[in-house]
């Protein structure tokens, strides 16, 4: 058996991406370890997942310079929910930016976020449920 444990996200700053990541959308801190040398150990994961996101702060300028940019402007990553309309209305409230109004597609209920740093997610709900 295989499966993806976690996908790295650069952020500028371990405390900003929590708040963003816990404190807005609603995801489980799953791990926060002093690694030493200002480098932690830092993983967010959706409620319910099994993926994790984690939150590798950016050190040179090549990494610096992909904050926000790490699928060149495409949708990179791709957030099933539940229950869509919640979700959407929550985030809303919160202050994300979706680009988009929400659409119905074959494959769901869709519509492109940012999150803090400008990457753009779909929020989905698959038309045959999760």
């Amino acid at each position: 058996m295989s499966r993806i444990g976690a996908v790295s996200l650069l952020v500028r700053d371990y405390d900003e991406a929590i708040a963003f990541y816990v404190g807005t959308l609603g995801f489980e801190l799953t791990s926060d370890l002093d690694m030493g040398g200002g480098k932690r150990w830092v993983t967010v994961t959706p409620k319910g997942g099994q993926t994790a996101l984690l939150l590798a702060k950016a050190t040179t300028p090549e990494q610096v310079a992909r904050i926000g940019d790490q699928a060149g402007g495409r949708v990179w990553l791709f957030l099933e929910t539940d229950d869509f309309a919640r979700d959407h209305a929550a985030w809303t409230a919160a202050g994300v930016t979706f680009r988009e109004a929400p659409r119905h597609e074959p494959y769901g209920v869709v519509a492109v976020f940012e999150d803090l740093y400008g990457n753009a997610w779909d929020l989905i709900q698959p038309a045959g449920g999760l």
